[in-house]
């Protein structure tokens, strides 16, 4: 992925992007990753504009629904594979505006979604990927994480939570996992909601100018941006250590709502596309059944 290649707010020309979205978003596996150089308002690759990329957006509706509808079907006749979308970036990032806008395009019932909060005392009483395994999407399900197992290495690092030698050894751990997922029919789609600093500030006063959205507003937001950089390291170090070729991370430029839900709806979509679910054929006598259903009075 080239930062330099993004449209920032100097409107300056990208190169031509890959074919594909996901060739252009993936952030390459083990190489350092500085968020401060890309750019969280850009929109790579996309639509000219809000209008153009609502209408965009809208448009990739039936072909996801019917795409879901083929993987759903092709897991009656034994067929494992499944997508977990997993979203991770800081409050106000956009993890539950994705949910609402992106999974939105889905049948409902084909989809699992897991809102992760604080640990409870009988999660804290497991290995840290116990509450995950259990929040996993079955064969044909979409699966969603609203935060994943990355908090794990995210506020566990910032804030100390566990000792340093304990924390080094999950990243490899969190590969190992997703690769025995994805080895057992899962497709992960591991977005990073890049938002900026500036932005995140405008989308909290917003939650406390409107008496409507003070139910979203967390005091504790306040202390976390007074660690925002050491966020930004988190983050780039879990994005260089656990983009795999099995399970690569997509940074997704967050601070423009539209852009977030057309890109997000972009990715499951070539995903989808990639997978090819077909119908199952049918095991019975299709033509005897619609000879008796005829015949029958």
């Amino acid at each position: 992925m080239e930062p330099e290649d993004h449209t920032g707010k100097d409107g300056a020309k990208q190169q031509k992007p890959p074919a594909l979205l996901r060739e252009l978003l993936r952030v390459p596996g083990g190489e350092h990753v500085d968020l401060s150089v890309y750019e969280a308002d850009a929109t790579p690759a996309g639509p000219q504009d809000k209008a153009a990329g609502l209408a965009a957006t809208a448009r990739m509706a039936e072909r996801l629904a019917s795409l879901q509808d083929r993987l759903f079907a092709s897991s009656t006749a034994g067929d494992r594979r499944r997508i977990l979308l997993v979203l991770q970036g800081m409050d106000t990032s956009g993890k539950g505006g994705t949910v609402r806008h992106v999974v939105g395009l889905f049948n409902p019932s084909g989809c699992r979604i897991k809102a992760f909060k604080d640990p409870t005392p009988e999660e804290k009483n497991h290995p840290y990927l116990w509450r995950i395994i259990s929040a996993l999407p079955q064969p044909g399900e979409i699966g969603i994480f609203d935060r994943s197992h990355y908090e794990d290495v995210l506020i566990a690092r910032v804030r100390e939570l566990v000792p340093r030698k304990q924390l080094g050894p999950r990243y490899a751990e969190i590969n190992r996992f997703e690769e025995g997922l994805v080895k057992d029919g899962v497709t992960m789609v591991k977005v990073f909601l890049h938002i900026s600093y500036e932005q995140q500030r405008r989308r909290l006063l917003a939650r406390l100018d409107n008496p409507d959205k003070h139910w979203k507003f967390n005091p504790g937001d306040i202390e976390e941006r007074a660690v925002w950089p050491d966020y930004q390291k988190a983050y780039g170090i879990a994005l260089e250590r656990c983009s795999t070729e099995a399970a690569p991370w997509y940074l997704v430029p967050s601070d423009r709502k539209w852009y977030r839900n057309w890109a997000i709806s972009k990715l499951l979509l070539e995903h989808l596309e990639a997978m090819d679910p077909r119908y199952p054929e049918a095991d019975f006598d299709v033509d005897e059944c619609r000879k008796r259903l005829v015949e029958m009075p």
